[in-house]
């Protein structure tokens, strides 16, 4: 979800196999530089495996042209990745958040064989997308400031859930201001 030169990127925290919870801690956000962030629903083992990749490909890119890389350029290195594997794909959906140039928001979200759908307010992915849709549009205001995107992110997150129950177990959210990163646990049903 974006605000003001800022975004906000959350998940829950089950991993599972259909019904049975695996673990309640699991992270599905990662770093790949102090103003990027993905987002990897799915299958736990290919997203670890995808992350693994984009970082690796994102350090090469780092080294040849020495500095890192745009919201909108690994956008479409996701896009290339998850495509070379379409006949056997990774069975996730990323949701990429960043901060361009002048400190502009950008977010999307892709299938898995690398189709991009760009947003300008919010993008969704994972079990409970039908719910998360439903919340973000009713609580999603333009050019939020950091604090209230974190308030109104973190209450679609939890009101999502709750209405899925192969999601829950509290949630991850994080805040990207062009100065600080903020990185909060939520509490959230468990069971």
């Amino acid at each position: 979800m974006v605000g003001k030169n800022c975004f906000a990127i959350a998940s829950d925290r089950r991993l599972g196999v259909q019904l049975q919870t695996v673990a309640t801690d699991f992270q599905r956000i990662y770093k790949i530089h102090d103003k990027l962030y993905i987002g990897l629903a799915g299958l736990a083992t290919d997203a670890q495996t995808l992350h693994q990749r984009l970082v690796f490909r994102h350090n090469l890119y780092q080294l040849r042209e020495e500095r890192n890389m745009k919201p909108e350029t690994f956008a479409s290195l996701v896009s290339a990745v998850l495509y070379e594997k379409r006949f056997g794909p990774y069975f996730c959906q990323p949701v990429i958040a960043g901060l361009g140039e002048k400190d502009e928001p950008f977010i999307c979200t892709m299938d898995s064989i690398g189709a991009k759908e760009l947003a300008k307010d919010f993008v969704v992915g994972g079990t409970a997308s039908e719910s998360l849709y439903g919340a973000c549009e009713s609580m999603y205001k333009p050019n939020m400031e950091p604090e209230e995107l974190f308030e109104t992110i973190s209450q679609a997150l939890l009101a999502s859930v709750d209405r899925d129950c192969l999601s829950g177990w509290g949630g991850h959210v994080i805040v990207v201001t062009p100065t600080e990163v903020t990185e909060r646990k939520l509490k959230g049903r468990m069971d």
